[in-house]
């Protein structure tokens, strides 16, 4: 191994497994997050860290830690605490219960329980016979809800939805070019898996809504660590991405503002004037607008100052009003109570100070470093990454705008996300509403198993390993899944370390 070792991380944080510093080929690839945004640690707490400028700050330490807190505690719908405004009704308690570790995926699950820490899954209800598999927007919200605070009632009880995960068996048998079953060795050998969703019509709330015409389909929560970096990259340069694929054949036009004739955009824009980054579906182009700042309030429910009105849909709050269980517990008629659920100027739950810190914390959290890139193995490995064209949608490498004034710290840095941040069709089974999908940062992914306890994967977690996510790849990837099927078990092998390593 190499050079010094530098320790970059918080203070509150006291097991540290501290890397060297390269000082030979990969040195800079060393540094995924750049020199400001890297944290040299492996250890279970790696996507917790801040960035090494907020952890010098003690302004903007203070508040970062406040963030933590803030995304750490579980909102109580009773009032006087600093943390109340749960519900009406709402996804999750938490940032952390859908964010386990606040990094990685959550896990994959057999029963769909808000309440299983494990579980991080969204679930979404949309029209599949419409070009851009549209949301049904007038009864759900886009992430369904189904909790609620007593009285109300949620628009889907969760026990009625079913998840089924099917065996699917490829074009070749699930075996590679040289005979090997898939993921041979492990207890799924030869086995590739994929998620059924299923609602119950009895579940729902709505009596004119007929789930047989439409679909459920879930989505797994993604890794937070790193955004601000993402964020700090320049709309030039995705535009220039965006272009360069398109003359290519690649990432043709994705969902955005403006749909065309055929159902999605020329352009991956949210908003008309950036363009989409975040999600799977690059529904968000800044993090000022994107899932953080989203979710703090649409998750919970909770509101604030810029924020003064509840998540729900107009057709819940008609049904709620008219609830004769409602009414007699609230004591109040059905105007007051379809007037307040409706209000655009509730009393504000959260106040901007402890948002403000939440995105600081949010916008603060490092990436880790990459590791072993010395080893000869996981260098074959790179080779074989570059070498098959994996670099035409996992771009290794960006560098952020030079004024990036949410913190000036991240401008001018040369990260390391292997993401084009487009969305890409990869031709899977039942892939549900993520038909097409935001290509996902590889950063820190090896870290997986130690900070989580597992390695599931992809938008809906079928994937158990980099192996499968790697065999789900077809569509727009096909050529290089099976540059990958026809490869070597060593080659392989190597290609996957060097996945484990970035």
């Amino acid at each position: 191994m190499m050079g010094l070792l530098v320790v970059a991380t918080s203070c509150s944080d006291g097991d540290n497994d501290l890397e060297p510093v390269p000082d030979e080929e990969y040195s800079e690839e060393w540094y995924a997050g750049g020199v400001n945004g890297t944290v040299f640690n492996a250890t279970a707490r790696a996507y917790k860290q801040p960035m090494d400028p907020v952890n010098v700050d003690p302004t903007l330490y203070r508040q970062f830690m406040r963030g933590e807190e803030i995304a750490g505690k579980s909102f109580v719908s009773a009032g006087g605490t600093g943390y109340s405004g749960l519900g009406p009704v709402y996804i999750r308690k938490s940032c952390i219960a859908c964010h386990p570790s606040y990094g990685g995926h959550s896990k994959r699950v057999d029963v769909f329980d808000t309440n299983d820490s494990r579980n991080g899954y969204l679930l979404m209800i949309y029209d599949p016979a419409s070009p851009t598999l549209a949301l049904a927007s007038k009864y759900f919200t886009g992430m369904t809800q189904t909790r609620a605070v007593p009285p109300f009632k949620a628009p889907i009880d969760e026990s009625g939805i079913t998840l089924k995960w099917m065996t699917y068996v490829d074009e070749h048998g699930n075996k590679y070019e040289d005979g090997t079953p898939y993921s041979a060795g492990t207890a799924h050998e030869g086995t590739l898996i994929y998620p059924i969703v299923e609602v119950a019509q009895e579940a729902i709330l709505f009596d004119d809504f007929d789930m047989s015409k439409h679909a459920a389909s879930i989505e797994a929560t993604i890794g937070i660590y790193g955004v601000g970096l993402l964020d700090a990259i320049s709309d030039e340069d995705l535009r220039a991405q965006y272009e360069q694929e398109q003359a290519r054949g690649y990432a043709p036009g994705r969902i955005g503002a403006d749909i065309d004739e055929t159902g999605m955009t020329p352009y991956p824009e949210f908003d008309g004037k950036h363009p989409g980054r975040f999600t799977y579906l690059c529904t968000r182009a800044t993090l000022d607008n994107g899932p953080g700042a989203n979710a703090l309030w649409n998750i919970t429910n909770v509101t604030r100052p810029d924020r003064r009105y509840h998540y729900i849909t107009q057709e819940y709050a008609n049904v709620m009003s008219q609830d004769a269980d409602v009414q007699a517990a609230l004591g109040l008629t059905a105007e007051t109570i379809l007037d307040n659920l409706m209000s655009r100027e509730l009393e504000p739950e959260m106040t901007m100070e402890d948002f403000d810190a939440f995105m600081v914390w949010h916008r603060g959290i490092a990436v880790p470093a990459a590791r072993n890139l010395d080893d000869p193995v996981v260098q074959r490995g790179r080779d074989l990454f570059y070498d098959t064209g994996c670099t035409a949608c996992h771009r290794p490498s960006w560098t952020t705008r030079a004024n990036y004034t949410p913190l000036p710290a991240l401008s001018n840095q040369k990260i390391y996300p292997y993401t084009d941040l487009l969305r890409h069709d990869l031709d899977m089974k039942e892939p549900g509403r993520a038909r097409v999908c935001r290509t996902t940062p590889l950063w820190g992914r090896g870290l997986l198993m130690v900070t989580s306890g597992h390695t599931d994967m992809l938008h809906d977690l079928r994937a158990r390993n980099y192996e499968e996510a790697i065999l789900w790849h077809g569509g727009e990837a096909q050529e290089l899944k099976e540059a990958f099927r026809k490869m070597p078990r060593e080659d392989r092998a190597s290609l996957i370390r060097f996945l484990e390593s970035i």
